[in-house]
C-alpha cells in the first residue's frame, strides 16, 4: 500500500466515524423551515443560523459570528486559522431554503426528513443544507485541526438571489479573504460520475404590469372593442419566445457549448415531462440549459376561476424569470428584456416593468493545480475521472466572491445529482453520493496542504 492509500483509507475512517453525527445533526437543520422568501416567518431563518453557528463551534471553530449588514439575512462565519505556511480554503454554503410549495405534492411532510430507497427527503436536503453538512463531515473529520486554514461561509439569502452580498462582502472582506473557495451548491453529472462545475448562469427577473382600463367593465357589453389587460398579458407574455421557443429577446452573446449531451430520454424524465409534450429550443440540450438564455413566466396575478365574473380585467401583473448565459452582463439582459416587454405591448396597452433579483453568470478557467487537485480527490473516491459541467442554475455569490478576489481559485462542487428535485417536491439526497462527497472534501484539504 502506497503512503497515498494510507492516507486514503485512514480519512476514509474518519469520515465513516462522523457520518452518524453529521447525518443527525442535518435531519437537524432541515428540520427548521428557513424560508428566505419575505411572506414566510424569518424567525426560523435566525434560528437556522444560530444552529450553523452551533455545530462549528461544537467542531472547534476559533471564532464564529453571525453577521449581516441592513436588512440582510443572517449569514454564520466560522474560522480554522491554518497552519503555519498552509493557503487558506473558505467553504461556502447556504442556510437557507426555498418554500415548500404545495404540501399536497410532498409524498411526505418537507420539513421531516425521511429516509427512502437510500435517499434522504425534506426541503434543504440537498439544497444546500448537505452542503452545510459535507463542510461539517470533512471538520470532524480532521477533529476540528484541518491541515489548511478554513473559513465557513453560510449564506442565509442565496433562494432570494442574494440582495446584499455586495454589502456584505465589503463589509466583511477581510474575515473571508481566502486562496481558494469551495461552493458545495451545485450536482454532480449522475450518480456515480463526479463533475466540477465551471459554468453557471446568471438570472434577472421583473414584475411586468398591464393597464387597459381604469376600473373593470361588462364583457358583454365592451367585449370585442375594448381590450382587457389579463389578454394584453397573454399576448405579450407569447412574444418572448419564437415558435421553436427559443428566446425571441436581441442582446445575448453567445456562450461556448459543453462537450458533454444530455440525452432526451434522460431530459424528459428528470423533468418529469408529459407524454407528447415537445421540449422547445434549438441546440444541444446542454447548450438550451446551460449555456443559452432561457426565460420563464413564473406567475401572473389574475382572478382565481371560481371567482371569475364577465369582466373585462383592467390590469394585470406578471412575474418573469430570465437566465442569463455565460458572457452577456446581467444588466445588460434586464435592459434587453425591458426594451422588449415595452417595444411590444399589444394595442398600445400602458406597460411598466419593476426590477427584481439580479445576479450575474460565471465561467471558470477550471485549470491549475489546485483544481488538479480537486480532480485527484474526486477520481480517487469515485474511481472515475471527474468531467467538467455547467448548470442552468445561478448561483450570484459566485461572481460577487471573484470580483472581490481576483486571485483565489473558484471550485464549485455539488451534493446534488439529476434527480435531488431542488426547489421542486420531494427534494432529496442520494446518501450514498453524499457520502462520497464528504470523503472528497476531506481528502482534497489534504492535498492542498500539500501544494
Amino acid at each position: 500500500m502506497t503512503d497515498n492509500d494510507s492516507q486514503v483509507s485512514e480519512l476514509r475512517a474518519a469520515v465513516e466515524r462522523v457520518l452518524p453525527s453529521v447525518r443527525a445533526d442535518l435531519e437537524r437543520l432541515v428540520r427548521i423551515p428557513s424560508v428566505s422568501v419575505a411572506d414566510f416567518d424569518q424567525a426560523f431563518v435566525r434560528q437556522s443560523a444560530e444552529a450553523v453557528a452551533e455545530l462549528f463551534r461544537e467542531v472547534g471553530a476559533a471564532d464564529v459570528q453571525i453577521l449581516s449588514v441592513p436588512d440582510g439575512a443572517p449569514a454564520v462565519v466560522a474560522k480554522f486559522p491554518a497552519p503555519e505556511g498552509a493557503p487558506t480554503a473558505l467553504l461556502y454554503a447556504h442556510h437557507d431554503v426555498q418554500p415548500p410549495g404545495a404540501e399536497e405534492l410532498w409524498e411526505t411532510s418537507p420539513f421531516e426528513p425521511t429516509e427512502r430507497d437510500g435517499r434522504l427527503y425534506a426541503r434543504g436536503a440537498a439544497d444546500d443544507k448537505a452542503g452545510i453538512a459535507a463542510h461539517l463531515a470533512a471538520l470532524r473529520a480532521y477533529d476540528g485541526k484541518p491541515p489548511v486554514g478554513v473559513t465557513i461561509f453560510v449564506e442565509g439569502e442565496e433562494e432570494i438571489g442574494s440582495p446584499t452580498l455586495g454589502k456584505f462582502l465589503a463589509a466583511y472582506k477581510e474575515q473571508l479573504s481566502s486562496d481558494l473557495m469551495v461552493l458545495a451548491d451545485s450536482s454532480n453529472w449522475a450518480i456515480g460520475q463526479p463533475a466540477l462545475t465551471v459554468s453557471l448562469r446568471g438570472l434577472v427577473d421583473c414584475y411586468v404590469n398591464v393597464r387597459t382600463l381604469e376600473k373593470g367593465v361588462h364583457s358583454g357589453m365592451f367585449g370585442g372593442a375594448v381590450p382587457d389587460a389579463l389578454t394584453a398579458m397573454c399576448r405579450l407574455m407569447a412574444t418572448l419566445h419564437d415558435d421553436e421557443g427559443n428566446v425571441a429577446i436581441p442582446g445575448f452573446a453567445a456562450a461556448p457549448d459543453s462537450d458533454l449531451d444530455i440525452p432526451e430520454d434522460r431530459m424528459r424524465e428528470e423533468a418529469g415531462m408529459l407524454d407528447g409534450v415537445d421540449l422547445i429550443g434549438s441546440g444541444s440540450l446542454t447548450s438550451r440549459v446551460w449555456t443559452q438564455p432561457s426565460v420563464t413566466v413564473l406567475a401572473i396575478d389574475s382572478p382565481a376561476t371560481a371567482k371569475a365574473s364577465n369582466t373585462l380585467q383592467p390590469s394585470a401583473r406578471a412575474k418573469v424569470s430570465l437566465r442569463v448565459p455565460p458572457g452577456t452582463d446581467a444588466k445588460d439582459a434586464f435592459a434587453a428584456l425591458e426594451k422588449h416587454l415595452l417595444d411590444n405591448a399589444p394595442w398600445n396597452v400602458q406597460v411598466t416593468v419593476d426590477p427584481g433579483e439580479i445576479g450575474q453568470p460565471y465561467a471558470i478557467d477550471a485549470t491549475g493545480p489546485r483544481y488538479d487537485a480537486a480532480r485527484e480527490a474526486f477520481a480517487e473516491v469515485w474511481g472515475v475521472e471527474p468531467v467538467n459541467m455547467g448548470i442552468g442554475g445561478s448561483v450570484p455569490f459566485l461572481a460577487e466572491f471573484a470580483d472581490a478576489f481576483p486571485g483565489a481559485a473558484l471550485l464549485v462542487t455539488g451534493v446534488e445529482d439529476p434527480a435531488s428535485g431542488a426547489h421542486g417536491p420531494n427534494e432529496s439526497l442520494h446518501l450514498g453520493e453524499f457520502e462520497k462527497v464528504c470523503l472528497a472534501e476531506t481528502l482534497l484539504l489534504h492535498k492542498l496542504s500539500q501544494l
